[in-house]
């Protein structure tokens, strides 16, 4: 039956029934919050328990004075919630944020100031920082601007990889800091862009996964201070101070200027995802950029600051995060809103897993005390949109929560294993007391994840935080007098030695022992079991010249040296064969902790451990040698690695193979290069079966196999 345009139906909610400030409106709908298109205009929710009025300011994009304010009619309030559509909007080009009123009593964590405009905590995006370092104008009365956010990117046949925990090889890196540096010769450096173009690296150098530091809308300049050498401005480069949960740094987008920087980030990983790259988020919900009772006011604090923070009775902040003050995760309308935000992420940007930066305080009360069962992590283990992706805990905070082993997982958490990175690091410094502990890490540190399996440990040496691999074999102490805060910042237990001298020398036989040390750590890190997280540089022996807390460091203290490919070539071949090698043996990737039972295919354990002599580990405290063998469940898998962090040679008598089998050597960080490392399949089998040289300070590992095994 055909209907007259006169006899069609008009939607109920796509006309106005009210008028205010000259523009049309109807009640919005509460949910979702944020501002999304609607038909004919914009529907715009913001929540807040406590203000006593609401009003949307609207502004034409980039003009400094509101175009229009719009107060919602308190018959659009739902509950805490206050919605309202407003029609006939070029959502294109405007910008919004929301002035809050209510009571201003700090005592009773109320700080409202109607004075403030405030960004919308839902933003999908900012206006304000679009160009990083650009020096921004603070005569502005609204610095961070809400953006309205189209859903038109188009994501093809792109799917989730689903790469198995086991089998991840994490690269940690930093979206700017990987190619702004000019050797990196992209068109658009230290962006998302940037990155895309350096995608064949990433793929050659055998990752398949990225760890990216925080890429939430943060204010690089909201450092005040300057380097005392130089008097140059230094920055908020890591970014762990977030301004805006949902948006992506504009700052990081060659189109950040245009507001694209939302579509370039997603083309950087729909094509990752193409090549078999993971993204995995450093995600901040400890703390915001508010800052404590004298940090600014953005968002949070003038919306509702009793519900967002955690604080004291007398109306302070609460400071376990160390930056002034601390989310209230376990409220809960603000475990609703982490929950929103992981889930944006995942369905509007495809990504994969994230790594929760302090995430010891998502197990905290509203009051700061530990949850036995916190209901943040709960919910997040078992919702129905996050269900595959990755979930990554920095089990502890800065109040002194040490959950390493114990963090509250539901069968879904991982861990960054700080026990793991601390014994690989004593061990490779020749410490006494530490072999049976190495056994242990290199087992998948079964005395902490024995019901969760080896995935449940993240293994790294090095990350963000700290020294870089080249110096931790480099250093004794931390140089970080250019941040400004009279060497007092940064970590001051980092276990490293510099062998023999502090900082660069052309001492060669310093430089061939740092070399052959950081070969030893990456031995290490590729055949433990758990996942091995490498930080991004460390494969060309990338220096922040002893700095171990390069935050504010927005220079060659940070960036990717990329002339360092060539300069450290036979170090990133180190790396690329040591990864292949892992992806080669599946024993190394078990996700099961072995248990020394044995294998019915060979008759040999599933682990064994040796010493000088085959099958008599030297577990004393003074034994700086120890070997591991693991037998897989094929009939050719046996690896062999022996780890010598003596300062001399020893003699080692290997396990006898069964079936023919003999020793073929993968790898001997005591050698010289090409010698150093073979292709995975392609190791020369060893004259003297029985006995090995280990020289001072290396690793050598075997592969048991017939001659002619294909592996």
């Amino acid at each position: 039956m055909s209907e007259s345009a006169s006899e069609q139906v008009l939607r109920v909610d796509a006309y106005p029934t009210h008028e205010v400030g000259g523009f049309r409106v109807r009640a919005g709908k509460p949910f979702p919050f944020g501002a999304n298109v609607v038909p004919g205009g914009v529907s715009f929710s913001v929540f807040s328990d406590q203000a006593t009025s609401m009003t949307l300011v609207l502004y034409k994009r980039g003009e400094p004075e509101p175009m229009a304010e719009l107060e919602f009619p308190q018959e659009f309030r739902t509950g805490s919630v206050f919605a309202m559509t407003v029609f006939g909007l070029d959502h294109e080009n405007i910008e919004y944020g929301y002035r809050a009123d209510g009571p201003y009593d700090p005592v009773t964590g109320h700080r409202f100031d109607a004075r403030q405009v405030l960004s919308d905590p839902y933003a999908r995006l900012i206006a304000g920082r679009d160009v990083w370092g650009v020096e921004p104008d603070r005569s502005r009365g609204y610095q961070y601007r809400s953006r309205v956010c189209l859903q038109d990117f188009d994501w093809g046949d792109d799917t989730p990889l689903g790469i198995p925990a086991e089998d991840l090889v994490v690269y940690e890196t930093h979206v700017r800091g990987f190619t702004r540096h000019p050797s990196s010769q992209v068109t658009a450096p230290g962006t998302f862009a940037g990155l895309r173009e350096k995608i064949p690296y990433l793929k050659e150098l055998g990752i398949n996964c990225i760890e990216l530091l925080p890429v939430f809308e943060f204010d690089e300049s909201d450092n005040p201070r300057t380097n005392p050498e130089t008097g140059e401005q230094l920055f908020d480069y890591w970014g762990y101070n977030t301004v805006s949960f949902f948006a992506p740094k504009a700052g990081y987008a060659a189109t950040g200027r245009y507001g694209m920087q939302g579509d370039e980030f997603r083309t950087l990983i729909k094509d990752l995802h193409a090549a078999g790259i993971e993204v995995i988020l450093d995600v901040v919900f400890n703390h915001t950029a508010e800052g404590n009772e004298h940090g600014p006011t953005i968002s949070f604090k003038g919306l509702d600051n009793a519900t967002y923070y955690m604080l004291t009775p007398e109306g302070y902040y609460f400071n376990f995060s160390g930056t002034g003050n601390t989310v209230n995760c376990n409220h809960p309308v603000v475990r609703n809103y982490v929950l929103d935000c992981l889930r944006h992420w995942v369905a509007d940007y495809h990504i994969d897993g994230f790594r929760f930066d302090l995430a010891a305080i998502l197990g905290r009360s509203p009051d700061g005390t530990p949850l036995p069962n916190p209901p943040l992590l709960e919910l997040l283990a078992y919702d129905p949109v996050l269900r595959h992706t990755k979930l990554i805990a920095e089990a502890w905070d800065a109040g002194g929560l040490y959950e390493v082993g114990n963090f509250p997982a539901y069968g879904r958490w991982a861990e960054w294993n700080g026990k793991y990175r601390d014994t690989v690091r004593s061990f490779l410094k020749g410490d006494p007391g530490v072999t049976g502990e190495l056994a242990t890490r290199l087992a998948g540190s079964p005395d902490l994840y024995s019901s969760r399996g080896t995935s449940a440990s993240v293994n790294f040496l090095t990350a963000h935080d700290g020294f870089s691999l080249a110096d931790l074999v480099s250093y004794n102490d931390k140089h970080n007098d250019a941040n400004g805060e009279g060497n007092n910042d940064g970590g001051n237990d980092n276990a490293s030695w510099n062998c023999g001298a502090e900082g660069l020398t052309d001492d060669p036989e310093v430089n061939a022992l740092r070399l052959r040390q950081m070969k030893n750590a990456l031995a290490i890190l590729f055949t433990s079991q758990g996942i091995p997280m490498l930080l991004s540089g460390d494969e060309v022996a990338r220096t922040q010249q002893g700095n171990n807390n390069t935050y504010c460091q927005d220079n060659e203290l940070s960036w990717f040296d990329w002339s360092q490919v060539d300069e450290n070539s036979e170090l990133l071949r180190f790396t690329r064969e040591m990864i292949a090698f892992r992806k080669h043996h599946r024993e190394l990737r078990s996700t099961s902790h072995p248990t020394g039972q044995l294998r019915d295919t060979l008759g040999l354990p599933d682990i064994s451990w040796h010493g000088e002599r085959a099958w008599q580990p030297d577990w004393s405290a003074e034994s700086r040698l120890l070997a591991v063998a693991r037998c897989g469940t094929g009939d050719d898998d046996v690896v062999y690695a022996a780890m010598n962090s003596h300062w001399e040679a020893h003699d080692l008598e290997l396990p006898a193979l069964p079936g023919g089998r003999s020793w073929h050597l993968f790898a001997d960080t005591g050698a010289e290069a090409p010698h150093d490392i073979r292709t995975p399949g392609a190791e020369l089998e060893l004259e003297n079966a029985g006995k090995y040289l280990i020289g001072p300070r290396s690793v050598v590992i075997l592969v048991g196999r017939t001659p002619d095994a294909e592996l």
